[in-house]
């Protein structure tokens, strides 16, 4: 039997959007991961970091909290993912996750300078994304799902920045060969991100922002979605070498 992937689950979705489950089961739909594939650790909640050994990869969720509130259960996954990238244990943080990686390998998070970046944005590539194991033979420019505020102001040292948006420099970067956080949501599909725009409806207007506007904007985003199961394949060849 194959070894499963480990979601941290960081935080849930909106409030509105639960019926459709929490974050760990849109992602290992996503992913394309069979239920008995993938153990979920609920951080946010206070479940204790498991061993890492067993698995085949991790997967940490996006959350409603910041990074830079340093909450213990935040910051004591932020030293278990440390330990576990320096282990070579293969990692994927999506959004807070992307984010909470780029903090324990020593990078800088903070409020993106650009404000909230949110629905189906422009995720443009670097020329030197066409070598990477999770994002050659992209195009160099797809849609993805993005909400946040807060975003990866540095990259830890020794990270490749692989994909920028217009609002956000770091959309994506790589450490060593095992490592990626994107802050992109690859696991929402269209449903989700009008179920975000909706319940942002209050603080898109105090930003000058039309939430029906935003909405009518949102496109699928197959590609996106790709680079996470691309992930998951990734991990497993990195476990049969």
């Amino acid at each position: 039997m194959k070894q499963p992937f480990l979601i941290l689950e960081t935080g849930q979705p909106v409030p509105s959007m639960r019926r459709h489950g929490g974050f760990p089961h849109w992602i290992r739909v996503a992913a394309g991961l069979e239920r008995d594939a993938a153990v979920v650790t609920n951080v946010e909640g206070g479940d204790a970091l498991p061993p890492r050994q067993g698995f085949a990869g991790v997967i940490v969720t996006g959350s409603a909290a910041m990074v830079t509130e340093r909450h213990d259960w935040s910051e004591r996954s932020a030293e278990w993912l440390r330990e576990a990238a320096h282990a070579g244990l293969p990692l994927f943080g999506i959004c807070y996750g992307h984010q909470l990686l780029a903090h324990a390998l020593g990078g800088e998070v903070g409020v993106n300078p650009a404000g909230r970046e949110m629905g189906t944005i422009d995720l443009e590539l670097h020329p030197h994304a066409e070598h990477d194991p999770l994002f050659a033979g992209l195009p160099a420019q797809f849609p993805a799902q993005a909400t946040h505020l807060q975003t990866v102001l540095r990259a830890p040292e020794g990270a490749t920045v692989l994909a920028k948006s217009a609002q956000d420099h770091c959309h994506a970067f790589r450490w060593q060969d095992h490592v990626w956080g994107v802050q992109f949501h690859p696991e929402f599909s269209v449903t989700h991100m009008h179920g975000y725009v909706r319940a942002r409806h209050d603080a898109l207007a105090s930003e000058s922002r039309c939430s029906k506007q935003l909405a009518r904007s949102i496109s699928a985003a197959p590609h996106a979605r790709k680079v996470l199961r691309r992930f998951v394949r990734h991990a497993r060849g990195l476990h049969a070498r």
